[in-house]
């Protein structure tokens, strides 16, 4: 706590409200005596200014376009580790030595299998039913085939759980997808690290050798670096929300997974390519579309520019349209929607209006041109961020079952009808 106080004037009464210190960043308010001693509440719409938990995991500054995983900046993150060190740090606070590397990633590689149950659980889902939909339920489902309850108190079984969840999950992904191929599923390979697990996982074919690209393989590890925890986010919310009942961690993790599924959260890079369909479908005329954006009377808005929190470019952003321009060139695709994206960039870099209030492509644009470019369907870019935002919802998860978080519970302002007596149903 700092020595430095808020002095609330209310009623005749003055009320002292202590100040609670960061590392860096936002310094908070201890409002949690305020209802007690005067009857009032906070309302803040949409939770734009509230902290609801102190947190060592992820820091963001949305002015400055910083973004830190455990103190460390996603620039160098993302240029000089890979994913499972990623997951290492987020879920136990430091990079790992040699050895604590190598036990988490046989950790991992234990429990790379599904039980064939479930098999019976996805055959019952059409292949019509959005891929979310299907995650979000045969993540719900692994409850019943690890009903025991985790230990919090026990290091070793809340090891254990993570572990398991991120081998479970990334089977959960695969074969969602290969779901709506109507292909048939296929099991994981303990000779290939994580990412490349995945990658044969979801995309091998039946009756054909499978070669590793290492260039999409390159791509898919900085995307799930890139989308693996981002602070207080919507679905990170609603896994430590769903947690905070004592709620398991499949169940928890299941939540955020539909969290993550709306539009506006996880679903933004598939917006951004019907978008870029929409323009194409159109005749592909750019200009004719920024003009639209920039007409208040014209309700149409350009996807994967511009961000709630960041009010400078997006610093994942700058490390993605690198991998972007380095997929597209090296795979030598041709493909009207991309070059719309790239027209669009552009604009979005020069355009005084775009330039002036800072409306720069972020990370969902450009995640959105790469998953289309390795031929990942729409309907699964949003399970791609799912699993890579894995590792955070599990260290937010821990975090606050260790912290010992109380229930969350929010207030209301209530302004319903005022209290009025029953009349029956002959008399009204």
């Amino acid at each position: 706590m700092s020595d430095n106080k808020v002095i609330l004037n209310y009623d005749g009464k003055s009320f002292e409200y202590p100040i609670v210190d960061s590392t860096i960043g936002d310094r908070g308010i201890d409002i949690s005596k305020l209802r007690d001693q005067t009857g009032l509440i906070t309302l803040d719409l949409g939770y734009k200014n509230t902290g609801a938990t102190i947190s060592e995991i992820t820091y963001l500054d949305g002015d400055k376009g910083e973004l830190f995983y455990r103190g460390y900046p996603i620039e160098q993150i993302a240029e000089k580790s890979n994913f499972t060190e990623v997951m290492y740090l987020l879920l136990h606070g430091n990079l790992p030595t040699k050895d604590q590397f190598s036990n988490f990633e046989t950790g991992i590689k234990k429990y790379n299998f599904i039980a064939e149950e479930m098999k019976r659980i996805i055959d019952a889902f059409p292949r019509s039913a959005h891929p979310m939909g299907v995650l979000s339920a045969l993540t719900s489902a692994l409850t019943a085939f690890n009903p025991k309850a985790v230990d919090v108190k026990s290091k070793e079984e809340m090891d254990l759980a993570a572990e398991l969840m991120l081998a479970k999950f990334s089977h959960l992904c695969a074969w969602t997808y290969r779901k709506t191929q109507g292909l048939p599923l296929n099991h994981g390979d303990n000779n290939l690290n994580y990412v490349e697990n995945f990658y044969k996982m979801a995309f091998r074919l039946p009756y054909e050798d499978f070669e590793i690209d290492p260039v999409v393989v390159e791509a898919l590890d900085k995307l799930l670096i890139l989308h693996a925890d981002h602070e207080q986010n919507c679905s990170t919310s609603t896994v430590r929300m769903v947690g905070s009942a004592h709620t398991g961690l499949f169940a928890s993790i299941s939540s955020g997974v539909s969290a993550l599924w709306g539009p506006l959260h996880g679903g933004a890079n598939q917006a951004v390519i019907e978008m870029l369909e929409l323009i194409e479908k159109d005749g592909g005329d750019v200009s004719k579309y920024v003009a639209k954006a920039k007409d208040k009377e014209d309700s149409f808005r350009l996807m994967g520019f511009g961000h709630r929190v960041y009010k400078n470019f997006d610093p994942r952003a700058k490390i993605i349209k690198k991998a972007a321009d380095d997929i597209l060139g090296k795979l030598g695709i041709q493909d009207k929607a991309l070059d719309i994206a790239m027209q669009l960039e552009r604009v979005a870099l020069e355009d005084d209006y775009f330039v002036e209030r800072k409306l720069y492509p972020n990370v969902d644009f450009y995640s959105g041109i790469i998953y289309r470019a390795l031929g990942i369907p729409t309907e699964m870019f949003t399970v791609m961020f799912a699993l890579g935002r894995l590792p955070g919802w599990i260290a937010q998860w821990k975090e606050m079952r260790l912290k010992g978080d109380p229930i969350g519970r929010p207030r209301q302002v209530y302004q319903g009808a005022e209290k009025r007596d029953y009349v029956d149903i002959a008399n009204r």
